[in-house]
């Protein structure tokens, strides 16, 4: 019996969590069967149970890829010297998370499901757990962008570095609910916005 190369698994793998991921973007996860999986991928029941045990495995699966690449694209942001100013640089992480286009989806689509794999988390202690490790990450990661911010003479010592971490992480996880309900998120619309903001100046208390 002709060996099967490791390409010819991952591509495989491959064509199980992309379809997966369709199925999942289009009709939620409760409302997805594995025979639903299995229509959409072409394969028999043996094929994709070799790979995956059940349809949570596949959630698990396509749960640690799809925070991959947003945990990817804050961690390359923040690699960058000197680091950008918060306006642009939420511009960048939304422009990457955006154009990933994993599992073959548009970015809507892809918003969608990142934001049912959020709430998934609510009730799944295993997909929780993945979504702590990489919130803490992110954390740990961009707390050391606001020191560098600090550094740079660019941000004051009054406020501490997670603070501003956490909410620099908010405003992007806010912008792909914006792209996930109601489409049309670009770069440029969050950089001008939040280049608004950061313009403000603070009345002055008599």
């Amino acid at each position: 019996m002709a060996r099967v190369s490791q390409e010819h698994l991952d591509a495989r793998r491959r064509q199980i969590l992309d379809g997966a991921a369709r199925c999942f973007a289009r009709n939620g996860f409760h409302a997805t069967s594995m025979q639903d999986v299995l229509k959409e991928v072409g394969l028999s029941a043996g094929a994709v149970y070799r790979y995956f045990p059940g349809k949570e495995d596949i959630i698990a699966a396509i749960t640690e890829e799809t925070f991959a690449v947003i945990r990817g694209a804050f961690e390359g942001a923040a690699r960058m010297t000197p680091p950008p100013t918060p306006d642009v640089l939420l511009g960048q992480v939304l422009g990457r998370v955006l154009a990933g286009q994993v599992h073959g989806l548009e970015r809507r689509t892809f918003a969608a499901l990142g934001v049912q794999l959020w709430s998934e988390t609510l009730r799944d202690e295993r997909l929780a757990a993945l979504l702590d490790e990489a919130y803490a990450t992110m954390r740990v990661v961009w707390a050391k962008l606001v020191d560098a911010y600090r550094s740079a003479g660019i941000l004051g010592s009054d406020v501490l570095d997670d603070h501003v971490a956490r909410t620099m992480i908010a405003t992007a996880q806010g912008f792909i609910v914006q792209e996930a309900l109601f489409g049309d998120v670009r770069p440029e619309v969050v950089e001008e916005g939040l280049r608004g903001l950061m313009s403000m100046n603070h009345p002055k208390i008599s």
